[in-house]
Parts: structure tokens; C-alpha cells; sequence
């Protein structure tokens, strides 16, 4: 007879949900599709999202969005360093879940890892620094003070990297929030699963309820309903091929939204500069007069 520790254990299978609202609800419609790993072998099932729950993402978003929109950039700052604080600590689990889903070594899988909590804290220094590069004061013929601000767009959908199931998520996810926007993110349609636990780290930072949503399934049948929702600001359309890239932006037109149309990106390890976070800012221009001062008349 063997010995009870000798004896093989049943496997324990994670079950990934959506990330909405700061829950992490079910599909309303119950449908699950397989993901496989690179050679084909089964790894989860992962919510197949319907368009409930894409209309359910874009309230939880534009809920959240006063409260982290007003936030001081400083505080933006600091919740995002605490997000690459959570992932550092549940790197191994990552390392695992990208060597699945995009084929790679676990020596290959973990430079990604490392690669993408460091774009996380890249984009954590910047909240308080983009107003001063796209900001700024502005010369004007007459006794005024002109301010340019920028101020966050609003509520955006951004279809994930269909390749770059972590990094290329995060590379498009942390810029739109980063300055006060609030997103929904639709996960690589093929390999959902980073984006699924990435989830479980935001649930446990700092970061309020609502202001990420990952949603997975069908990236076509999730977008185009956000693509025409009318409480939708705007939509990165990073994870689209040109032929449905085409028919979101025809339906975005709808309410004018801004659209980042797919832009090739040959490494996403490499340095992604402020384009990302420019594309979903809103400039505020203020004109004030400056008075005068003694009898002189003279001004500031």
C-alpha cells in the first residue's frame, strides 16, 4: 500500500473571470470559450463577454471616472507605482501565465515580465509630469495671462495587442489611466489570461473600482458595440486588424469620438514614448486678465 504523501493530488483549476467595477463577475450570458497554449494544449476556459457586459464595463467606468479624474496627478502617481509593487510580488505566477501564451521560455517570459513592471513604473512618473510638457503658458497681444492644460478625455476602449498578451497590455492600458482617463479594456482575443489576473493585482492595489475593466471573447463582437456606445470618449484600436479597425471608426464617428487607429509596433520592450498618453488628452485653455499696477499703469 502506498503512502498517503505518495498519493497524486487532484489538479486545482483556476477559474478567471472579468474585472468590472472592481468585481469580478461572470459572463452575464454563462459562455466560456477554450484557451490553448501556443502547441495547442488546453490551459482555461475564460469568460466569453457579451454586450451586456460591455455596456456593464462602461457604466463602472464612467462612474469612477470624477473621482480619478480629480485625483492630483501626485496620488495618480503614487497608485500606479503600488500596481508594479503587486506585480512584482506575484511575478512568478506572470512568468508562467506569458510562457503559455505567447510560446516563450521561462527565461524569455520573465525579460517581459521584468520589461513590463518597469513600464508600469515608467508611466507612474509621468502623471505629474505631462501637464508640464503639454501645458504651459502662451504669449498673446494684451494684458492677459493664457493657460493651456490638459485634462483627461474620459471613458476609453482600448482593444488590447492580439501578440503581446502582458507588456503590449499594459503598454496600452497604464497611459490612458495614468492621466486620468478611465478605460475598458477588451484582452487578446487568443490569450486572455494575463489580462485576466492582471485584474486580480488591480483589485488589491490602491486603484479605485471602475477606472480599468477587462473584458475577454471576441475582440469584433465585444468592440462594436463600444465603438457606437455613446458614453464612450474615445477607443485605441491597438488589437484590431484593418478590416475591423475600418468599421469601429465608422462607428465611433457616431458621437465623434477620438480614435487611435492600430499604430505597427515592432518591440514593445522599447521605449513607447508620451504618444500614448497625448492621444486621450483634452487641452484646456484659460484667459485672465492681468490688471495693472500703480499709477505707471504698468503690468505684469
Amino acid at each position: 500500500m502506498s503512502d498517503k504523501s505518495e498519493q497524486q493530488r487532484l489538479s486545482v483549476f483556476k477559474t478567471y473571470k472579468l474585472y468590472v467595477g472592481g468585481k469580478f463577475p461572470r459572463s452575464e450570458s454563462g459562455r466560456v470559450y477554450e484557451v490553448s497554449d501556443s502547441k495547442g494544449k488546453w490551459l482555461a476556459n475564460a469568460p466569453l463577454s457579451s454586450r451586456k457586459d460591455a455596456r456593464d464595463a462602461v457604466v463602472a467606468a464612467r462612474k469612477a471616472f470624477g473621482a480619478w479624474s480629480g485625483a492630483t496627478a501626485y496620488n495618480r502617481g503614487q497608485i500606479l507605482y503600488r500596481v508594479a509593487e503587486m506585480l512584482e510580488g506575484r511575478k512568478s505566477q506572470f512568468v508562467h501565465e506569458v510562457a503559455d501564451a505567447e510560446g516563450l521560455s521561462k527565461s524569455k517570459a520573465n525579460e517581459l515580465v521584468e520589461a513590463t513592471i518597469d513600464r508600469w513604473v515608467w508611466y507612474a512618473g509621468w502623471t505629474d509630469k505631462i501637464a508640464q510638457v503639454v501645458g504651459g503658458g502662451n504669449p498673446v497681444a494684451g494684458p492677459y495671462f493664457n493657460l493651456s492644460s490638459p485634462e483627461p478625455t474620459g471613458v476609453v476602449t482600448v482593444l488590447a495587442p492580439q501578440e503581446s498578451s502582458f507588456l503590449g497590455l499594459v503598454s496600452v492600458i497604464a497611459p490612458v489611466i495614468a492621466t486620468g482617463n478611465t478605460v475598458i479594456v477588451i484582452a487578446s482575443e487568443r490569450s486572455p489570461l494575463p489580462a485576466l489576473s492582471l485584474g486580480e493585482v488591480l483589485a488589491t492595489s490602491d486603484l479605485p473600482g471602475g477606472v480599468v475593466n477587462i473584458l475577454s471573447g471576441r475582440t469584433a463582437e465585444i468592440a462594436t458595440p463600444l465603438a457606437s456606445h455613446q458614453d464612450v470618449n474615445a477607443i485605441d484600436l491597438a488589437g484590431a486588424d484593418d478590416v475591423l479597425a475600418k468599421e469601429l471608426e465608422i462607428a465611433a464617428a457616431d458621437n465623434l469620438k477620438r480614435v487611435l487607429r492600430p499604430q505597427p509596433v515592432d518591440d514593445w520592450r522599447a521605449t513607447p514614448g508620451i504618444e500614448r498618453m497625448t492621444a486621450f488628452l483634452e487641452t484646456k485653455t484659460v484667459w485672465h486678465p492681468t490688471g495693472s499696477l500703480g499709477a505707471s499703469g504698468s503690468s505684469y
